[in-house]
């Protein structure tokens, strides 16, 4: 399986963010928040190469009617960026319903997107609003091989209820999601050992699944290895895992102009286009600045 230079870039930021210590800021600034910005809007991203790809569409975007952008990428997962976001120091950030959604209200009774979207209206701090969701949608997964599957004869994420020892490769913070070890307990039946790689599904989590060092991953649903690896997405009938269409998070800085050239990306961003700029990034090892360029161009948006 190939690698790109994202990934990479994505393990070494990974690696930088752990050695300066759990309570240091990537985008610490001595003037604080939205006052050391300027006009300027800045779009970041998720450490993960996907979600890179989608914040350089939607920066280039922006760029394109005129308005100013800096860009703060690869800044790290949920728990790090978070706090960013709600001083004011990023402006445009692309995020996935339901998780985003269970940060804030981790025992949300939402399971449609409408209804993610109505209630993150209500838990989102002053500040911060959300635009229209994509119809593109990144979901966690719970993957297997092919001979793992047809061994166990499973379908579904019930079916690994009773396997002895199952361990699941997948960043830390799987530990503490709804959707882990002990959502996976209490919906399914299933006991199961985080094993943690901090790649967010890259080809760390997918080496340790081919491997045999793990029995499942959490991969993500838009990620082309799936199925150059013939790997096999167990159902999830129970909808443990919430809706994760990609749904733009914005400041109060962000006005109608901004936000309209948002909603313009995501309405032409599907699952299908999505898949097809993450092959490109992972066969091609395209550069996502050129990925965007070209999709924008495609899409009549630039």
């Amino acid at each position: 399986m190939r690698t790109t230079g994202l990934w990479v870039t994505g393990t070494i930021a990974a690696l930088a963010l752990t050695s300066c210590g759990g309570d240091s800021d990537p985008l610490a600034d001595d003037s604080g928040g939205e006052e050391a910005q300027g006009e300027a809007l800045v779009v970041g991203s998720q450490q993960y190469y996907s979600n890179t790809i989608i914040a350089e569409v939607y920066a280039q975007a922006l760029e394109a009617e005129d308005i100013e952008v800096e860009r703060e990428f690869e800044i790290g997962q949920r728990e790090v960026y978070v706090s960013e976001l709600e001083s004011g120091a990023i402006d445009v950030f692309p995020e996935y319903a339901g998780n985003f959604l269970q940060y804030y209200e981790e025992s949300s009774e939402a399971a449609t997107l409408d209804e993610i979207v109505a209630q993150l209206e209500e838990v989102l701090p002053e500040g911060l609003r959300v635009l229209e969701p994509a119809e593109a949608t990144d979901q966690d997964s719970f993957v297997v091989t092919a001979e793992f599957a047809e061994e166990n004869d499973l379908t579904e994420v019930a079916d690994l209820a009773g396997i002895e020892d199952l361990r699941i490769a997948a960043n830390s913070e799987f530990e503490t999601r709804p959707y882990g070890p002990e959502g996976l307990q209490d919906v399914y039946g299933v006991d199961i050992t985080v094993v943690p790689v901090q790649d967010s599904g890259g080809p760390l989590t997918v080496d340790a699944l081919l491997s045999g060092d793990v029995e499942v991953a959490d991969l993500y649903s838009a990620d082309p290895t799936i199925e150059s690896e013939n790997l096999v997405v167990l159902e999830d009938p129970e909808e443990l895992v919430l809706p994760q269409n990609v749904i733009p998070v914005v400041s109060e800085r962000v006005d109608e102009e901004a936000a309209a050239v948002l909603d313009e990306v995501n309405a032409a961003l599907t699952s299908e286009e999505l898949i097809s700029l993450n092959n490109q990034s992972v066969e091609d090892q395209a550069d996502e600045a050129d990925l965007a360029s070209e999709w924008l161009t495609e899409q009549g948006l630039n």
